[in-house]
């Protein structure tokens, strides 16, 4: 009979193994993807390139940076991206600090309230209705606005306030003359980074990685976010009308699939940046703001 510690060990031999096969898995395409993008039209088109750049070239961002739908594109996503993560954390921390007072008397209805909309919602068409009705089409309001508030992030920072911060605090700065809103800025902003960072990358990759409501929402070309021309290149393989100049050189198939990786390269890069920001704020954050309250 294999004793325990031998059985521990065969058990964490295949765990070691399959973790390296899912991160080979994982690793693997995207090393190709970045090694495609710094190597040369000619690598790329004969197949030469796997893991490491072939003939170092810079040409494909070069197209990408000269061509005034994509650099304009990508301007309105870090705005989307920024505004709307500004707007979608304010909105989360000012819903879900009153529900995380144990003396609101009407908390729990509330949250039922906001739990049934994670279940239930009109639909794509009510809301495209909603969403003219209200004359939000053609802005960038259509695009910040809706779905602005996310309910599960806003039950991650009400638990995160409910566990972690003592409502012994509040009685003690009440005693000192503390109000609710001095309260909420001066004590619960600074307690709550963990979980606020959290929900930042949660936001930020959201924003980010959107396009479909720019896709329903927006006629105006100049207010497309990166994701959309990004979208445009990979799934019509083509520039469309978005730039003619960058349409003329994507008929050049060998410069077009060099391409789409510096663009997959550029779409990627700055939420790869953000990981390592908030990366000590992380696990505490979603760990502690997971937990029933």
């Amino acid at each position: 009979m294999v004793n325990s510690g031998m059985s521990d060990r065969i058990l964490m031999f295949f765990i070691y193994v399959s973790m390296c096969l899912i991160f080979a898995m994982i690793a693997l395409p995207v090393l190709f993807i970045v090694a495609s993008s710094f190597s040369s039209v000619d690598a790329v088109t004969s197949g030469r390139v796997y893991f490491w750049p072939v003939e170092f070239s810079l040409q494909g961002y070069e197209v990408a940076l000269q061509s005034p739908s994509i650099t304009r594109s990508f301007l309105m996503s870090v705005f989307y991206t920024a505004a709307g993560t500004a707007i979608s954390v304010g909105l989360t921390l000012l819903a879900a600090y009153p529900l995380s007072r144990r003396d609101l008397g009407i908390r729990s209805a509330v949250m039922v309230f906001f739990t049934v909309t994670m279940f239930i919602s009109g639909g794509m068409i009510p809301t495209y209705l909603l969403v003219r009705g209200l004359r939000l089409t053609d802005s960038v309001w259509a695009i910040l606005l809706p779905g602005a508030l996310s309910v599960w992030n806003m039950i991650l920072a009400r638990t995160y306030m409910l566990t972690s911060i003592p409502p012994e605090l509040f009685e003690s700065a009440s005693i000192d003359g503390c109000s609710d809103w001095r309260y909420f800025v001066s004590v619960v902003l600074p307690l709550s980074v963990p979980i606020i960072a959290v929900i930042v990358l949660y936001y930020a990759v959201s924003r980010w990685n959107a396009f479909f409501d720019a896709m329903i929402y927006l006629n105006d070309r100049s207010l497309y976010p990166f994701q959309l021309v990004l979208r445009s290149i990979l799934v019509q393989s083509s520039g469309g009308d978005f730039d003619l100049s960058l349409s003329e050189q994507m008929n050049k198939a060998a410069l077009k699939n060099l391409l789409q990786y510096s663009m997959i390269v550029i779409s990627t890069a700055p939420i790869l940046a953000l990981y390592p920001v908030v990366q000590k704020y992380f696990i505490k954050g979603i760990m502690v703001g997971s937990l029933k309250g």
